[in-house]
């Protein structure tokens, strides 16, 4: 679960305009730190594996978002990979 303060930090920091709260950059974005947030606990709970389906299901989704953007706007997607440190 993500913080309230947090995830509006996550929002400012991705939005493409002033009232932007569900472009595929902030989408994109808090669900990384989601996927952050709970691998790390995977790493303490090995066997918790109802956390385990729902980072896989996290990640699956955060894939299928930016492969959205790859095809809407290359220029978009790079940019939004290279700030978030995804795919070295």
């Amino acid at each position: 679960m993500i913080d309230k303060e947090i995830k509006q930090k996550v929002i400012e920091d991705y939005k493409t305009h002033g009232a932007d709260t569900g472009s595929p950059e902030v989408q994109v974005a808090i669900l990384t730190f989601r996927i952050r947030e709970l691998t790390d606990h995977m790493r303490a709970h090995k066997k918790d594996f109802h956390s385990r389906r729902g980072l896989l299901m996290m990640v699956g989704r955060r894939r299928k978002l930016l492969q959205y953007l790859k095809d809407r706007d290359f220029n978009r997607y790079q940019s939004l990979i290279q700030k978030l440190g995804l795919r070295h």
